[in-house]
């Protein structure tokens, strides 16, 4: 019974990311906001960019440990060169695959289906704004990396990094396929 359910479990794997598919860029303590009229604050996350898809996941299995050291050497990389195309140690490709199973926490699109992309600089951060189709919808987000935190009465962005989302919108460019 046991080798049947690491059978199925390779294979419901397999769903979420090709087995060729390498993570390109993964970006924590990304906050999310959706652009619509009704939506309401945002969600805390990490930004992944694959060879093939774009990806959002709000809940890692990853230790707590992980995560704090993560973000603080990603804040330094950041403010010292702000290509957010970083990939960082102690998470792969396996662990993406078990964080995409958890599909309320995670999101997932494949590049012909975001529709257009901007990069709109502020004076607080940079902002990546896309629109996408999702679950046969057309929505809108926009993202921005947070340097500094509040965490009561509820954890929300206090200071937002300036980085550069060129590379990032470049790659996305480069593999769609153009169909009209």
């Amino acid at each position: 019974m046991g080798r049947a359910n690491q059978l199925l479990t390779k294979f419901l794997l397999l769903l979420f990311m090709e087995s060729d598919e390498k993570i390109r860029a993964h970006i924590v303590s990304v906050w999310r906001e959706g652009g619509s009229f009704m939506s309401i604050g945002g969600k805390e996350g990490m930004l992944f960019l694959t060879d093939k898809h774009l990806m959002f996941v709000r809940k890692t299995e990853r230790m707590k440990k992980w995560w704090k050291a993560t973000v603080t050497r990603q804040v330094v990389r950041l403010i010292q060169n702000g290509d957010v195309m970083i990939v960082h140690d102690g998470y792969n490709e396996d662990d993406l695959k078990i964080d995409l199973e958890n599909k309320k926490k995670s999101s997932e699109v494949t590049f012909n289906n975001i529709l257009n992309l901007k990069i709109e600089k502020k004076v607080w951060g940079n902002v990546l704004k896309m629109e996408i189709i999702e679950e046969g919808k057309k929505k809108e987000y926009q993202y921005a990396v947070v340097q500094d935190w509040v965490q009561y009465p509820l954890k929300d962005p206090t200071r937002f990094l300036k980085v550069n989302w060129n590379s990032f919108v470049d790659f996305i460019k480069s593999r769609q396929q153009i169909t009209e």
